[in-house]
């Protein structure tokens, strides 16, 4: 990259930084709002508050990367426009071509820490951050039924009644049905159960009821502890407890096969899954968006309403990203195709405003 291009990189950078502070900083105060409520449950207190929201700002980053860049990037060009700088780069020479070149450069570079914070930084600064929360307000973990959660594991069909902080279970009901599906072989109910390991969990004042074929008759035996063996781990009942785009691609990845291995639906899963891979993928074309309005704007142009355009979009992204999300698990649409769909549409507006740029 020449000089010329550092020197636009570094005024992007900075602008994009700028506004990520920017934006950050609004949601951070209006999630310290929402939390007020829950001050004074237990040890919560405005401290431990403050604390958990400002855990979860890694969270808030990952959502905000790809409209900051969008927003600091017009805002960087169009300053950059408005002081002539645009037209004495063009007059030495720079090509519409080139500037694309640079800008996709940087794109890529925020692709790629949109990356490191949605699948390193947000997703472990969310589990601290709920330890956190559950730990202060005294509360546990619980599925969105009455009775907990279910998860089918083979021939298992497991009912836990709560997660509490330290990953241990509490109620849990394992179901074990025989290998034709057709009847009832053995009934296990635990008041707790801790994760060992390797597949492999402890159960605590256990009493399991064994069924006879006929169901003529059943057996009960009652014991202080029992090991069980399950494919289900505590990351993977953290997928059912968490929304499924707040987990990390491997978590999501592993839940996926666990469904397809029991036969249950993934659809859910499989979109969130895919629309994490392609998310990155906006910063690219939020920042090339960007260069047109630099382009077409004269010396006397109002920044203002180009940066009201620039939100605009980066709004209609947003809402476009959630609504073929909904479309895409209501009518079970391949999720690789609808989960690009938003990413591709901004690849378009970007690709035909700068040939409109090129042509004029």
């Amino acid at each position: 990259m020449s000089r010329l291009g550092w020197y636009l990189a570094r005024e992007v950078v900075n602008y994009i930084f700028a506004t990520l502070l920017v934006l950050l900083s609004l949601f951070v105060f209006f999630d310290l709002i929402g939390e007020l409520g829950n001050v004074g449950k237990g040890g919560y207190t405005f401290g431990a508050a403050l604390w958990y929201v400002l855990l979860e700002s890694p969270s808030r980053i990952y959502e905000l990367l790809p409209v900051s860049v969008l927003i600091g990037a017009v805002f960087a060009l169009s300053s950059m426009a408005g002081n002539s700088e645009i037209v004495v780069m063009r007059a030495a020479g720079v090509s519409v071509a080139r500037f694309a070149r640079w800008l996709t450069l940087i794109g890529v570079v925020f692709a790629l820490l949109t990356v490191l914070v949605g699948e390193v930084l947000a997703p472990e600064a969310s589990t601290a951050a709920n330890n956190y929360r559950m730990k202060a307000t005294k509360s546990v973990l619980a599925g969105n039924f009455k009775s907990g959660i279910w998860v089918k594991d083979g021939q298992q069909i497991v009912n836990i009644a709560s997660m509490l902080p330290d990953l241990s279970l509490q109620g849990v009901r394992i179901v074990q049905v025989a290998s034709d599906g057709a009847r009832l072989e053995r009934l296990t109910e635990a008041g707790r159960a801790r994760y060992l390991g390797e597949g492999r969990w402890a159960l605590q004042e256990v009493r399991e009821t064994a069924f006879s074929r006929d169901f003529g008759g059943a057996a009960l035996q009652v014991r202080a502890a029992q090991d069980w063996q399950s494919q289900i781990s505590p990351d993977m009942l953290a997928v059912l407890m968490v929304k499924p785009n707040e987990m990390s691609v491997l978590a999501l990845v592993r839940y996926v096969e666990h469904l397809d291995q029991n036969r249950q639906r993934t659809q859910r899963y499989d979109l969130a899954l895919w629309s994490k891979i392609f998310y990155p993928l906006a910063a690219i074309s939020m920042i090339l968006i960007a260069l047109p309005f630099a382009l077409l704007q004269r010396r006397s142009g109002n920044v203002g309403v180009r940066i009201f355009f620039g939100i605009l979009l980066g709004v209609g992204f947003n809402f476009l990203n959630r609504v073929v999300m909904h479309v895409g698990d209501l009518y079970s649409l391949p999720p690789v195709l609808i989960t690009f769909l938003p990413s591709a549409v901004l690849f378009g507006i970007a690709g035909w405003l700068l040939w409109r740029v090129e042509r004029s």
